[in-house]
């Protein structure tokens, strides 16, 4: 049998200090929160705490494609001809700029005690870069990839070590 590269568990390695938004974050400030913080997707949070989505980078660019497709059909259709006021323009964007609209709602959670070995697994099948550490129905944690590259490392130099 071969032993798995993985020892451990999502909280010996997780990150602990989570960038978060709410449902009602803008697009453009969550952008702005993961580039300052050099991540590539945050946990969506209610006011309890409880993750109700996830926002990927992948989600705000495929959001602004999209929406500048749609936007530019709708604009016309409005406007009917006539010059459109910025300020209009501003306000019209405004309700559509929300996280809760881009974000997506179905996502796989793990515990502190969920072995390293099963997230790598559940990464690789679902494609996924990282996933929330839910405990008592609360955001605890966030374990990517980085943090897998990262036990593999530490697990190296153990090995290295004996």
């Amino acid at each position: 049998m071969v032993e798995s590269p993985f020892y451990g568990k999502a909280g010996d390695m997780m990150t602990r200090k989570v960038v978060t938004v709410s449902p009602d974050t803008s697009i453009r400030e969550t952008a702005s929160l993961m580039v300052a913080n050099h991540v590539s997707g945050v946990p969506v949070v209610d006011k309890d705490g409880q993750v109700v989505g996830m926002v990927t980078e992948k989600d705000l660019i495929r959001n602004r494609m999209e929406d500048e497709k749609r936007e530019s059909w709708w604009l016309n259709l409005l406007a009917e001809g006539e010059r459109l006021t910025p300020e209009f323009v501003e306000y019209a964007r405004a309700g559509n700029n929300m996280v809760r609209r881009v974000m997506h709602t179905e996502v796989i959670s793990v515990s502190e005690d969920t072995p390293l070995e099963e997230i790598a697994r559940l990464m690789v099948e679902k494609g996924l870069k990282r996933f929330p550490v839910i405990k008592d129905k609360k955001l605890v944690g966030v374990i990517s990839r980085a943090d897998l590259v990262r036990a593999l490392g530490h697990r190296s130099t153990k090995e290295d070590v004996i």
